[in-house]
């Protein structure tokens, strides 16, 4: 199994566990992201989820080999992406977290990482764009000029620095991730879960807009590159593991 679930108290706790694809999410595991938040959701005495990888890598993101991002009837992109939640979701960093899977701890309502911890949306690099929420909430979450350098550049942000612009919120010591995100979901279960609801439905309320308004730039922005010879360029360069021979259309 590419995921697995394990229960700990009031806390859910979900391992993506595919390390030899450095977590790169295939379509079982979206569905298997998707059949645990579902749970989530749906078992009331489930308050809070963690969200992880495994000890040296969270997700690399899209598995390119596998194809295109899969989406799911109630997460949407690797069952996450689009979901709809009401109980808090806590993502627990360790390694890498490039393209998708910053994305997916986009996603999440908390970050907690370890110092080993990066940060990237690679894209760009293979003339593609990111497609699952980064072009608007990454923009949220760092200050615009610094969320705009990993869109267009493809650089890498340390956790340090992630947690100094407030994107990670604690920073642990490497392989102490999820352990910190335990004792942050400990303390959220230490509130009322119906007021914790209350408020993450309010705040989910206010960004509606701009979340609609983010989802269709989003479909401008895939549209602009669809057929572009870069982007088949920047695919094939990238299985071929070669550099990119750029001709701008």
């Amino acid at each position: 199994m590419a995921v697995r679930q394990e229960v700990r108290g009031r806390v859910l706790v979900v391992h993506i566990e595919r390390e030899e694809k450095r977590n790169a999410i295939d379509v079982d595991t979206a569905l298997g992201i998707d059949e645990a938040l579902n749970r989530l959701d749906d078992e009331p005495d489930l308050w809070v989820g963690v969200l992880t990888g495994t000890r040296t890598v969270f997700s690399a993101g899209t598995d390119l080999k596998a194809g295109l991002d899969f989406r799911t009837e109630r997460g949407g992109e690797y069952g996450v992406i689009r979901r709809q939640r009401e109980k808090p979701l806590v993502a627990a960093v360790e390694g890498i977290a490039f393209g998708g899977g910053f994305e997916i701890a986009l996603a999440c309502d908390l970050v907690v990482a370890s110092t080993a911890a990066r940060f990237a949306l690679p894209e760009t690099l293979r003339g593609l764009v990111p497609t699952s929420g980064a072009l608007f909430r990454a923009v949220r979450a760092l200050p615009p000029h610094v969320a705009k350098e990993l869109l267009i550049t493809g650089a890498e942000l340390s956790g340090e620095r992630a947690h100094h612009f407030g994107l990670v919120n604690r920073l642990t010591e490497p392989g102490h991730a999820l352990e910190g995100a335990l004792a942050v979901a400990e303390e959220i279960c230490s509130s009322s879960p119906v007021a914790v609801r209350a408020v993450l439905g309010a705040v989910a309320a206010q960004l509606a807009d701009d979340d609609r308004r983010g989802w269709a730039e989003t479909e401008r922005a895939v549209e602009s590159i669809r057929g572009s010879a870069d982007r088949h360029e920047g695919i094939a360069a990238f299985f071929e593991r070669r550099p990119p021979r750029w001709s701008g259309r």
